[in-house]
């Protein structure tokens, strides 16, 4: 039996709420039953359950140092016990009335706010090492051969065709692996992370390198996760995962667990991308929905697919002979698309 509607965008009063509803919603002429107008894009009972999830769990999501979580949850056992603006508050009371449920604050479990032994303990310079030796020591050898074609991108080189330019930086420790007189080449798998990462705009000029290894290299791969038998408070995956989408704060670390790999033999890093998440449209963190029960199927496959690998490669790869350039091109931006949803703007 098809769902009928009970409300449209044009019952709420708040504007997110209303372009949100308009997103999810279903173009209809028929009247609605909630405020009689025909133009509203349509909601039904379980649009509506995904509105409210979207706009009050995922649009109060707080981010911590490491991690974060949504400050708003609401079910059907609990009454509304938050305080909005004057047209959320009014809003409010259409999903208190349709949905039967209330909103509250939300007391997120602290491993969703980096509170995870091993990451705490990376933080802590008397207790990081031995905890950065576990990592290259778990986490998977990927050999980096000369089938893997990837990116290289540059921002107004002063010339474009000469291959020295998409070589590492020669101003070294303003990235996350590299660090003062450490060079690290970094490259992306995926053209369109790659110019998330490099921040570009559309008035800048921008090249691009097609690269591949010139010989296997040896890769400590990062992007993937290892089989755990702990709790999330625990667990090295989600350490690892919150590390590296974190801000510059955790720069000294990584720097510390690059320099290590270059140590013991590594040629470089395969690392999760900082923007997978607006990439893949996985905001606002995996943590929020991710279980890191890597003993079941369906949550292990979330956690992989919410990876696209970046790559790192230590020295000068390209003067080394290490990897080869395959081709140049000037990259054209053509359109830029940005997805979005909104959330209130202050809760009490």
């Amino acid at each position: 039996m098809k769902e009928s509607f009970v409300l449209c965008s044009s019952c709420f009063s708040n504007q997110g709420l209303k372009i949100s509803a308009q997103k999810l919603g279903t173009k209809s002429n028929t009247s609605c039953k909630g405020c009689n107008e025909s133009k509203g894009y349509k909601l039904t009972k379980n649009i509506l359950n995904d509105l409210a999830h979207q706009f009050f769990v995922m649009g109060s999501s707080i981010k911590s140092d490491y991690g974060g979580a949504p400050r708003i949850q609401f079910n059907e056992h609990q009454e509304t016990s938050i305080i909005c603006t004057d047209d959320i508050n009014q809003d409010i009371k259409l999903f208190e009335k349709y949905l039967g449920v209330g909103f509250f604050h939300y007391g997120p479990r602290l491993w969703t706010l980096g509170y995870i032994t091993p990451l705490e303990e990376l933080q802590d310079e008397n207790k990081r090492m031995y905890i950065i030796k576990r990592i290259i020591n778990e986490y998977p050898i990927f050999e980096l051969n000369s089938s893997k074609v990837f990116y290289r991108l540059r921002v107004e080189p002063s010339e474009p065709s000469n291959i020295g330019e998409y070589d590492s930086s020669p101003f070294p420790g303003k990235g996350r692996l590299d660090s003062k007189d450490f060079k690290v080449f970094y490259a992306s798998q995926d053209l369109e992370v790659c110019i998330h990462e490099c921040r570009v705009s559309v008035t800048d000029e921008l090249y691009v390198a097609t690269v591949r290894p010139a010989k296997s290299l040896k890769m400590l791969d990062l992007s993937t996760s290892i089989s755990e038998q702990c709790t999330e408070f625990e667990s090295l995956n989600i350490s690892l995962m919150m590390l590296f989408y974190a801000g510059k704060h955790s720069y000294e670390i990584l720097r510390l667990l690059s320099l290590e790999a270059y140590e013991k033999g590594f040629d470089g890093i395969i690392f999760p991308s900082f923007f997978t998440q607006a990439r893949l449209g996985k905001l606002p963190l995996p943590s929020i929905y991710q279980s890191l029960d890597n003993r079941i199927d369906e949550f292990r496959e979330i956690e992989i697919s919410g990876k696209i690998p970046n790559i790192a490669i230590f020295g000068q790869p390209i003067e080394d002979k290490r990897v080869e350039v395959v081709s140049i091109n000037k990259l054209v931006l053509n359109r830029v698309v940005y997805d979005y949803f909104f959330g209130p703007a202050d809760v009490n």
